[in-house]
């Protein structure tokens, strides 16, 4: 199988000065910060997922690759190669995953990360995929509170509406960890949601949107799923403190992470930030394959 992996820079010089073009708007920190955590993520692949066979690195520009970035083992994809030309620019994640199954040369069988989502222990293919089907738990809401919630539940409603089955009073939600997904049943849902697409692929995340969750719920609702936890540990950098994520990642209890970035001050930022380089230095201290 393969790795995908979506990142941003968000004090990218050429990013930015598209975004202020096409937005307008004061850039949201939280969301288009870089950690510099990218190279731990691929570490963390390379050393615990030793099944994987291409990573791809989903970006806008050039100018968004690291400059430590072994072009020839890491396989460098633009917006502009797989995202029709109608919907770009754009600074959505949703827009951007509801096109990531038409990455050139990608197998059937590929784990979507964003960059935030890290594998810190080692990992099994049947973790992830068994018997044909993709293995992530979901659970079930009824209230859809705030937008990303919303756009959880419109996941949720056109999966159903593709499969001819009516709506219900809650919608589930799959883990929010790296995405185990088919590419063959994502093509079949791409071509029977042309609207929502379209919908989902405006410039910046609106309530409208759906997200990839999308395609993991038709896999639910059609029997290709199997509801089963992953091995995962969630922190959101308002509440951990710099000890929790620096004992986790040095000693991880879980074979998988996600440490959420949302809008905290800058001090408490570059302190928790520091934190985690220093502890993901030691957890993967060697160089992978995709680095100079």
């Amino acid at each position: 199988m393969d790795a995908v992996i979506t990142y941003v820079d968000g004090n990218d010089p050429v990013w930015r000065q598209d975004y202020l073009k096409y937005v307008g708007d004061s850039i949201l920190t939280k969301r288009f910060r870089d950690w510099a955590t990218l190279k731990y993520l691929l570490r963390g692949i390379e050393t615990n997922m030793p099944f994987i066979r291409n990573v791809y690195l989903v970006v806008s520009h050039r100018s968004q690759v690291p400059e430590w970035v072994d072009m020839e083992n890491l396989r460098v994809v633009l917006h502009s190669d797989f995202i029709p030309q109608e919907y770009l620019p754009t600074f959505n994640s949703n827009a951007i995953e509801m096109h990531l199954h038409r990455i050139p040369g990608l197998d059937e069988e590929f784990l979507y990360f964003n960059d935030d989502m890290f594998p810190v222990a080692p990992c099994r293919e049947t973790d992830f995929f068994r018997d044909g089907k993709s293995v992530i738990y979901f659970s079930r809401h009824y209230l859809a509170s705030g937008m990303y919630k919303k756009i959880c539940r419109n996941s949720d409603r056109l999966a159903r509406k593709i499969l001819g089955m009516p709506e219900k009073c809650w919608f589930v939600r799959p883990q929010h960890i790296c995405s185990p997904m088919q590419k063959s049943e994502s093509e079949k849902v791409y071509s029977k949601a042309g609207e929502w697409i379209g919908r989902s692929s405006t410039r910046i995340r609106t309530e409208d949107n759906c997200t990839q969750y999308l395609f993991l719920d038709y896999l639910y609702y059609s029997g290709k799923a199997i509801s089963e936890k992953l091995s995962n540990k969630h922190f959101s950098v308002f509440t951990a403190s710099a000890g929790s994520l620096v004992r986790f990642i040095v000693n991880p209890s879980r074979n998988l992470v996600c440490i959420n970035d949302v809008h905290v001050g800058q001090k408490r930022y570059e302190k928790l930030r520091a934190a985690v380089l220093d502890a993901f230095e030691r957890r993967f201290p060697e160089k992978s394959r995709f680095e100079l």
